[in-house]
């Protein structure tokens, strides 16, 4: 046990280093973000996160955006528990039958103005799981999509960028 707490303490992290292009670009964007959500809400943009299937390694890229280096909450971003409270449904995933009745009840309870956002290569088309018996498909399929972002997983940077696309185009 003293072993593995030695080699705990010891061992460098196993992370890759952020690129200095992309940690001299994040306050920018999120300057950028703030007052795109300021101009069109006039408040805060409430983000509710559906995984519809997939591996995961789109949810650890949008739960990397609560961390303390890109930290949407100071930009005005929440991620919300209950679509009622969304103006955003971000949905990651393929979208798997066992997933699709419980996708349009939440894109039904969202109060108007929403948006959909299709996050990661799986969302868009299946991605890997593409042809699976228990996939249907892409989102679009199933609930009108206003915005796709490929990637497998899309970088934070690019969420980011994807939702002041979102804000100033829609």
């Amino acid at each position: 046990m003293r072993r593995l707490l030695l080699e705990g303490l010891l061992r460098r992290p196993l992370t890759e280093p952020l690129s200095p292009a992309e940690a001299d670009e994040t306050p920018a964007l999120g300057a950028e973000l703030a007052g795109a959500v300021r101009r069109k809400l006039g408040r805060s943009l409430a983000i509710r996160v559906v995984d519809a299937g997939s591996c995961n390694g789109c949810e650890l890229e949008i739960n990397a955006l609560s961390n303390a280096f890109y930290d949407l909450e100071r930009f005005g971003l929440h991620l919300v528990a209950s679509p009622r409270h969304a103006d955003v449904l971000l949905v990651t995933g393929p979208v798997t039958k066992n997933m699709a009745e419980a996708l349009k009840r939440t894109y039904d309870a969202m109060p108007a103005p929403k948006w959909v956002v299709a996050a990661g290569d799986c969302a868009l088309d299946g991605g890997c799981f593409a042809g699976s018996y228990a996939v249907l498909g892409g989102l679009q399929r199933l609930i009108p999509v206003d915005l796709q972002i490929p990637g497998c997983p899309p970088r934070p940077v690019d969420l980011l960028r994807s939702l002041v696309l979102l804000l100033e185009g829609g």
